[in-house]
C-alpha cells in the first residue's frame, strides 16, 4: 500500500511551471516562518493550488508535502538562532521532545478527525493573540524569565504536548502560539521567544514527516525543490531577526498574526 502511494506519487510529474510557483512560495513561507512563525499560511494554500488535482485532493499528501518542505527550513533556522541566540535549553529541550511524540500522534489524526471544525476556534484565539499583543506596547521587549527552573521545563513540557498534537494535526498558527506562551508565560523577549519555538517547531515537523512519509503521504517531486527555497527563506530570515532585534520581530509577528486570522475567516466564512 505504502509502496504504491509512493509510485503513484512519483509517476504524476511536475510541472515547471507550476513547480516554479510552488518554490517562490516556499522561499516566502521559509523567511516568515523563520522570524515569527505562520509559513504554514503562505505554503499549504499554494500547494492545494498549484498541484496536480489528483494531489491536491489528498489532504494528508498535502500535509505531508507541506511539512517535509517545512522541516528543511526550520532546520536551517534553528541552526542559526542556536549559533548566535542564547536558547534556554533546560525547559525547550524537555519541550522539544514532547512535542515530537505528540506531532506524530496528531499527524495520526489528521485521517480520523476533520480538522475543519477547528477553523473558528483558532480563528478566535488568534484575533485574541493579535489584539493582546498589540494593546501590550512592551510586551517581549526585555528578557525576564518569570518561573524557577523546575516550573518552567513542567510549563516547556505542557506547552509541547498541546501545540506538539496541534501542529501534527492542523498547524496553522502554531509558531505564534508558541512565541505569545514563551513571552506571556515564560516571560522571554520575542528574540529568544522566537528561536526557543523553532527548535520546538522543528521536532513537530520531524515527526509528523515521519508518519506521512512512512505512509505514503509525500509528493517528493514536489517537496524537495520547495524544501530548498524554504532553506533558503529561512536562511534569509533568521538573519535578518537577528540582526533587526526585538522590535523588528514583534512588528512582523502582528502582520502575521493578522493575516492568519484573514486567511482563516476566508476559509471559515466560505466553507462554513
Amino acid at each position: 500500500m505504502i509502496r504504491s502511494g509512493l509510485l503513484l506519487n512519483f509517476q504524476i510529474l511536475s510541472s515547471p511551471v507550476d513547480s516554479a510557483f510552488l518554490c517562490c512560495f516556499a522561499f516566502l513561507a521559509g523567511f516568515i516562518d523563520a522570524v515569527v512563525g505562520g509559513g504554514g499560511l503562505i505554503q499549504t494554500p499554494a500547494l492545494l493550488l498549484f498541484l496536480p488535482p489528483q494531489l491536491s485532493a489528498s489532504i494528508p499528501l498535502v500535509f505531508g508535502t507541506n511539512k517535509l518542505a517545512s522541516l528543511c527550513g526550520t532546520s536551517v533556522a534553528t541552526i542559526q538562532y542556536a549559533r548566535h541566540i542564547q536558547i534556554p535549553w533546560r525547559s525547550i529541550g524537555p519541550a522539544a521532545f514532547i512535542a515530537f511524540l505528540f506531532s506524530f500522534l496528531g499527524a495520526h489524526a489528521v485521517a480520523l478527525i476533520r480538522n475543519s471544525h477547528l477553523r473558528p476556534v483558532i480563528l478566535i484565539l488568534l484575533t485574541a493573540v493579535a489584539i493582546y499583543t498589540f494593546w501590550k506596547k512592551d510586551l517581549g521587549q526585555l528578557h525576564a524569565p518569570r518561573l524557577s527552573p523546575q516550573r518552567e521545563r513542567l510549563a516547556g513540557l505542557l506547552m509541547g504536548a498541546g501545540l506538539g498534537f496541534y501542529d501534527g494535526f492542523f498547524g496553522p498558527g502554531t509558531g505564534s502560539f508558541l512565541i505569545l506562551i514563551l513571552i506571556g508565560g515564560f516571560g522571554f523577549d520575542f528574540l529568544i521567544a522566537s528561536a526557543s519555538a523553532k527548535t520546538i517547531n522543528l521536532m513537530t515537523n520531524l515527526a509528523a514527516v515521519l508518519y506521512f512519509a512512512s505512509h505514503g503521504h509525500v509528493a517528493y517531486q514536489y517537496a524537495l525543490p520547495m524544501g530548498a527555497s524554504n532553506m533558503l527563506g529561512s536562511a534569509v530570515g533568521s538573519r535578518l531577526a537577528i540582526l533587526k532585534g526585538n522590535r523588528f520581530v514583534r512588528g512582523f509577528f502582528l502582520i502575521v498574526v493578522s493575516m492568519m486570522i484573514l486567511r482563516l475567516a476566508w476559509d471559515t466564512f466560505r466553507n462554513p
